[in-house]
């Protein structure tokens, strides 16, 4: 059974369980933005001097302890429920025994364990809090803190046992940053029609610019998409790379005249614009979700409410400076501005701070 003696002192070390989702790597040799920003919190608040275990899948490159689940991440079986159920399973075996101040689960079946713990579970919420999801997190209820990625995501839906909204992050100088670009246009990410590759293609030929699409083709809905949506778009213009690893990736993103970001549903985060912002890239995105909340209108990108003006802002994206791209990266969505939010909510969450009626108990950090 997980244990904690005393409450740390707020100045003083945390003992932090870290658990990430079973499906890539952490952080992920290619797609895979949970891993990413789990491997930048156990860099981050190793960093601080706090005693940080991860449990994940495969193999992991941070400076915290790690506990795998599985030997090899079964990236293949993504979509499948079992892998999941096993991944947390094993993780809530593996964490017997451990001495640990809060637990901090980015898994979906994971939270499910929070009532047998005797130390706080704090969730960070990664994707939809709509219908199943959110009836899920309602289930759970104070069982499990609440944390979510963006205002946006939070406002979607206000009843849930939120704590606070802590954006994600990079480590702005693991990114290439480059001045001049190049004069095609990127597209990154996973092949669903929530991504709007679709969009981009069309939005980019209307520019008369050249496309590099790169993404995860793996589960049968995204071949399904990409079949009767992407492929029959390719051509001479817009060419389809398959799924790009990390530094391939960084390579495009700093070459990239912008990326393009045309999302179809409300995006909790998008952690490739800020992976973009971070390599001087300006991002051309429609105005759902938290996309707002990341770019700044006309200085690090262009936001805009409809398909049809993509076209132009493409082109207007050439006007902008990469400097301001990466400042605001720097500034807003570092690893340590995020850790910072973490460590803010782990210290209230393990002293057991009641809300209050009509309190606010949002720890976000200003992004503007």
């Amino acid at each position: 059974m997980l244990s904690s003696t005393d409450i740390p002192d707020r100045s003083g070390c945390m003992r932090v369980l870290l658990v990430a989702p079973p499906w890539y790597d952490v952080p992920p040799r290619g797609y895979g933005g949970i891993e990413t920003m789990v491997a930048g919190l156990a860099t981050g608040l190793t960093r601080r001097g706090h005693d940080v275990t991860l449990i994940g899948a495969g193999r992991a490159g941070t400076p915290a302890r790690f506990l795998a689940t599985y030997g090899r991440a079964p990236s293949e079986r993504i979509g499948e429920s079992l892998p999941e159920v096993l991944h947390a399973a094993r993780a809530h075996a593996m964490s017997a025994g451990l001495a640990v101040d809060v637990v901090h689960d980015h898994s979906l079946a994971g939270p499910l364990y929070a009532p047998a713990r005797s130390v706080p579970t704090v969730v960070t919420c990664h994707g939809e809090v709509e219908g199943e999801f959110g009836d899920y997190y309602r289930v759970l209820g104070a069982t499990a803190s609440m944390v979510a990625i963006s205002e946006a995501q939070r406002r979607i839906a206000p009843d849930l046992n939120w704590v606070g909204v802590v954006h994600n992050a990079v480590e702005a100088g693991a990114f290439p940053y480059r001045e001049r670009k190049e004069d095609w246009v990127l597209w990154l990410g996973r092949l669903s029609r929530d991504k709007g590759a679709h969009l981009a293609i069309d939005a980019a030929r209307a520019a008369g610019r050249r496309i590099l699409l790169a993404g995860k083709l793996v589960e049968r809905s995204e071949h399904a998409y990409f079949d009767a949506e992407v492929g029959p778009r390719l051509g001479p213009d817009a060419e389809y790379l398959g799924e790009a690893g990390t530094a391939r990736k960084r390579e495009l993103m700093a070459a990239a005249r912008c990326l393009i970001f045309p999302v179809l549903w409300e995006e909790p985060f998008g952690m490739v614009m800020i992976e973009a912002m971070a390599c001087g890239t300006p991002v051309v995105a429609l105005g759902r979700g938290a996309v707002p909340e990341v770019i700044v209108d006309g200085v690090t990108g262009f936001v805009r409410s409809d398909p049809a003006g993509l076209p132009a802002a493409i082109e207007a994206a050439g006007t902008l400076d990469p400097r301001a791209c990466r400042s605001r990266v720097e500034r807003f969505f570092s690893v340590e501005t995020m850790t910072r939010g973490y460590e803010a909510i782990y210290r209230r969450t393990i002293a057991g701070l009641p809300r209050r009626a009509g309190e606010s108990r949002d720890l976000a950090l200003p992004v503007n």
